[in-house]
């Protein structure tokens, strides 16, 4: 983060204006990717979405054999899970974290790359959703340069570090079967976090969700 911030501010190292004004950018990306999460908020939802799942759906089956070895997965020491999901419903991340919580699994960070209104960002950010910053919407050969995306580099190394489980969709809601470009970006962060050392390893979970008749 240090050298990508240098790299775009000439002026010496050192300089305290220099340094305050990094700091003050670097929160404001991570203010983009996260916000502290709600306990209230968690409580609440953990209460209302079986309400919800029973109204919506006649029954929710999940294959108790694959459950188990998830489970196991869980309990192996300094490896964190990441779950690589199909991409059905917008109720996917809100299912998939219910069944991980209930289980025992852990609140996963959940990676949303929709673009969603500033409100409901800011619900799903208290609940444990994650975003891009908003320095890598732009072209492909500008989204992987600068401080957000060493900002973001920096902050899925650390999900990792303290072994949240991390859920990725791999494709867009109703679209084709085409990773999509979000998806390219976190999938890139965890490649890096390999590379970089910061974790020994990576517990890939593949999800499938499908439905009779989608939400």
């Amino acid at each position: 983060v240090q050298d990508a911030a240098s790299g775009q501010d000439p002026r010496p190292v050192g300089d305290e204006g220099s340094r305050w004004r990094w700091k003050e950018e670097i929160c404001q990306i991570l203010g983009e990717i996260q916000a502290p999460l709600s306990s209230l908020l968690l409580r609440l939802c953990h209460w209302l979405l079986p309400k919800l799942l029973t109204r919506l759906f006649l029954s929710v089956q999940l294959h108790r054999g694959q459950l188990e070895m998830v489970l196991r997965a869980a309990r192996t020491p300094e490896v964190p899970l990441v779950f690589l999901c199909s991409h059905q419903s917008q109720v996917d991340g809100l299912l998939l974290s219910f069944v991980l919580l209930s289980q025992g699994v852990g609140l996963p960070r959940v990676a949303v790359g929709a673009r969603t209104s500033p409100r409901l960002r800011s619900l799903l950010q208290r609940l444990g959703g994650i975003f891009l910053p908003s320095g890598m919407a732009q072209t492909w050969s500008d989204r992987d340069k600068g401080l957000p995306a060493a900002v973001l580099d920096a902050y899925i190394q650390e999900v990792l570090r303290s072994r949240q489980p991390l859920v990725l969709f791999l494709e867009e809601p109703s679209a084709s079967l085409r990773l999509a470009d979000p998806a390219r970006l976190w999938l890139l962060r965890l490649l890096r976090a390999l590379q970089d050392g910061a974790v020994p390893d990576i517990l890939v979970v593949p999800v499938g969700i499908a439905y009779d008749v989608a939400p």
